[in-house]
């Protein structure tokens, strides 16, 4: 498998080459303009060998909607290199193509297939953003950070310490995305007794009406952990066991099924990218973004 020649010929017509340096927990600083930054994407067939440039416009284009303005594809953009490079799951400066590991990422075929008769003006739109944010890395402390993003949050997004470790730069934040803005930013899903007793591996006696308990809230308003059966789950595991889109939810009994609300998606740390959009269209620059949704970073190479 490789790179397709049209990002090829992106990179060497329109990359400017900056050198930006920066420190990885006290090694060597490296050259990070994206022309001269190896990497590997690692793929169905196999790992592929590639360039920051080559990689980054696809990566952008699955993860994030080309009609999403010019300045949240930015934010988009340096949000997914920083990713890259502070990458280690899979070895250095090495990523997979899922999104629930590391970030979407789509061929130029299956680009194609998206946006149809749209495809030359969004790649034009998309490899735009990369480029001009060639090599740009968000830092704290002199290392790249952990840029996590998200599709949508519900008024604030959620601290990093909530769901995984805390981080100084990963704390909750507002944002303006609202269900007027986000298609699907309320979703419902609805179980019956059975159901839910099988997807949460409990075993409860009695009227279903009396399955659910208490439920302690985050500050961000999404679930910390609610009981069901006389165990206590965490809201991030009621949401993957039941396949909820976030952990910002809500559930009742109807008196024949469990009935769960769900607002925004995703588990709401770092950036949202709704939120990314309505800033943009509030007239905010990407680094005005970026900061409010990583605060305390920098943006080297800028």
């Amino acid at each position: 498998m490789r790179l397709t020649g049209k990002v090829l010929l992106w990179g060497a017509a329109a990359f400017a080459f900056t050198a930006l340096f920066y420190l990885r927990g006290g090694a060597p600083a490296h050259a990070a303009a994206d022309e001269n930054t190896p990497m590997t994407l690692l793929t169905e067939d196999g790992p592929v060998a590639c360039t920051v440039a080559e990689y980054l416009p696809h990566a952008v284009a699955a993860e994030m909607p080309a009609s999403f303005g010019a300045e949240a594809l930015k934010a988009q953009a340096v949000a997914i290199r920083t990713f890259v490079m502070a990458a280690v799951r899979h070895g250095e400066r090495t990523v997979c193509a899922d999104s629930g590991c590391c970030i979407a990422w789509r061929d130029e075929s299956s680009l194609r297939a998206l946006w149809g008769g749209g495809y030359e003006d969004n790649w034009r739109k998309i490899a735009a953003a990369a480029a001009a944010t060639d090599g740009q890395v968000l830092t704290y402390g002199g290392a790249p950070i952990q840029a996590a993003f998200h599709a949508c949050s519900d008024r604030v997004t959620e601290a990093s310490a909530a769901i995984w470790a805390p981080a100084p730069y990963l704390v909750s934040v507002a944002s303006p995305e609202t269900a007027g803005t986000v298609p699907g930013f309320v979703s419902t899903a609805a179980f019956t007794p059975e159901e839910l007793a099988a997807a949460l591996g409990i075993a409860p006696e009695g009227d279903p009406a009396g399955w659910l308990g208490d439920t302690v809230p985050e500050a961000s308003g999404r679930v910390r952990s609610i009981s069901a059966g006389g165990q206590t789950f965490s809201g991030s595991a009621v949401r993957s066991a039941l396949g909820l889109r976030s952990t910002d939810f809500t559930a009742a009994w109807d008196g024949s099924r469990f009935l769960f609300t769900v607002y925004g998606s995703g588990h709401g740390v770092g950036m949202s990218q709704y939120g990314a959009d309505a800033y943009a269209a509030q007239g905010w620059s990407y680094r005005d973004i970026l900061a409010h949704y990583y605060p305390g970073t920098a943006l080297e190479g800028a």
